[in-house]
């Protein structure tokens, strides 16, 4: 089986062809340009950059993996949550292909995505499990009983990790994604300048926020400049406040593990990258012996090859959907998961 993915849910336009189950024949992934001028993802913008680009990738995907249109035999796009507009454009070329090839149409929900991007793994991890999900616009965590199925142990209730990064890059004058600027500037800084609140660490639940971290940096920059001291800080900002955010997710997928009983850890979407939160999550993993399993860098991110692999999970299950499956702009893991 030769499953089709795309992907449009935001700002990068990807295509995959995945044989059989975790083999890529080709997974192409275009991240634009068009937003760093204005330190986000503005919505007109990124649909129009789909609009230009997908249909030049696809056959682009088609000529290096050496397969034809013909060859498609399933054909899986995202169908959100994510902005209207570019779902709109994945999902409008999705529904002409299968309609044109008669080829089944699976709408793939792009948060499940991230997580059975640890599908493609030579190993994938066996449920049951404990996942952290961490993106531009979901921060959750989640226990996985079986594939399909989930329950939400925990989840930021205000800013994702991701939109906060983003944010905080912004104030701190350092381009956009936020991200791997933050990352990139840590690298230069002392994570003990500042002394940033952990929100949340002493409430009993695995909930997370991190809009009140984001104030506090925000408040010190705003002290910072009005004093004349803000230039030349910008690292230290940036690596305290990284701190503080892995601090968090650390302390809480701890006690995610311990209170579910889990021994496997997951961690997927585009926050997967940090390597902080990688090597704090693995100093996690020796120290408790649970096993942490990140997907490779370019499965982290918004891509293909998770949405081909997550419509191939649920054609093999016997769900199909029809032509006139809708895009939805905000949600978690509730549709469509399971079918």
């Amino acid at each position: 089986m030769l499953t089709l993915g795309i992907e449009t849910s935001c700002d990068e336009t990807s295509v995959a062809l995945l044989e059989g189950e975790n083999s890529l024949r080709s997974h192409l992934i275009l991240s634009q340009l068009e937003h760093e001028a204005f330190g986000g993802v503005v919505p007109e913008l990124a649909s129009r950059a789909h609009q230009k680009v997908l249909l030049p990738l696809l056959e682009r995907s088609l000529a290096e993996s050496g397969c034809a249109l013909s060859e498609i035999g399933l054909i899986g796009v995202t169908v959100g949550p994510g902005l209207i507009g570019s779902l709109l454009v994945g999902i409008c070329t999705a529904k002409t292909l299968a309609l044109c090839l008669d080829r089944p149409l699976i709408g793939v929900n792009h948060v499940e995505a991230h997580l059975m991007a640890n599908l493609l793994l030579p190993d994938p991890p066996a449920p049951p499990f404990v996942a952290l999900l961490v993106s531009g616009g979901h921060t959750l965590l989640v226990e996985v009983d079986r594939w399909g199925e989930y329950l939400i142990l925990g989840r930021s209730r205000d800013d994702a990790v991701g939109e906060s990064f983003d944010k905080v890059a912004k104030m701190l004058e350092l381009g956009y994604p936020g991200g791997p600027a933050i990352e990139k500037a840590a690298r230069r800084g002392d994570p003990s300048s500042f002394a940033f609140p952990r929100p949340m660490l002493k409430d009993p639940t695995l909930d997370m926020s991190f809009s009140g971290l984001k104030t506090a940096v925000l408040y010190e920059v705003e002290g910072l400049r009005a004093s004349g001291a803000f230039e030349g800080r910008q690292a230290d900002l940036a690596a305290s406040f990284q701190a503080a955010v892995v601090e968090v997710l650390a302390v809480k997928c701890r006690r995610a593990c311990e209170r579910s009983g889990a021994k496997t850890l997951v961690v997927a979407g585009g926050v997967a990258r940090n390597a902080l939160l990688r090597s704090s999550l693995a100093a996690f993993s020796a120290r408790t012996g649970v096993r942490v399993i990140f997907p490779p860098l370019d499965l982290c991110t918004d891509n293909a090859g998770m949405v081909a692999r997550t419509a191939l999970f649920h054609y093999s299950n016997g769900r199909r959907d029809s032509l006139e499956v809708p895009a939805f702009a905000t949600g978690s893991l509730d549709w469509p998961s399971a079918g």
